[in-house]
């Protein structure tokens, strides 16, 4: 199945995708857009394009892994992500996603402006891939 997951923030939003074998999560892109309904309807473009039959949406948990005022407008977020597109949606702990991926992009030497527009890509990348190997 193919299946796109989503970093979602206030002003980038990383987007992600696997094969329909479910074996490995590559980056798609990373939208800029501080509007809501906007952003909805950019990632219902990519939805159309890549066709995927569940997102996985990352839900911020804090550490002792309780949820606060962000993992709720992630909630909300996906849940209308979801009602306007007609695809499923499972959210997926994100805890440390970013810092894996600043992480990684450390050890690709990926820096300035780059590093900015590619951290919310591979935190995509890995909120999937997370996604991906607990499934099997």
């Amino acid at each position: 199945m193919v299946i796109m997951g989503i970093d979602y923030g206030d002003a980038r939003t990383g987007v992600s995708i696997c094969d329909k074998n479910e074996i490995l999560a590559s980056p798609i892109c990373t939208i800029k857009q501080y509007n809501k309904d906007k952003l909805i309807g950019e990632l219902i473009e990519k939805i159309t394009e890549y066709k995927p039959e569940l997102l996985v949406v990352g839900l911020p948990k804090n550490m002792d892994g309780t949820e606060g005022e962000r993992a709720e407008k992630c909630r909300l977020f996906a849940s209308e992500l979801s009602e306007k597109s007609g695809v499923e949606f499972v959210l997926s702990d994100e805890r440390l996603t970013t810092v894996s991926a600043h992480a990684f992009l450390n050890d690709t030497d990926t820096r300035g402006k780059k590093r900015k527009e590619t951290v919310d890509q591979v935190s995509a990348v890995i909120i999937l891939q997370d996604y991906i190997d607990r499934k099997k």
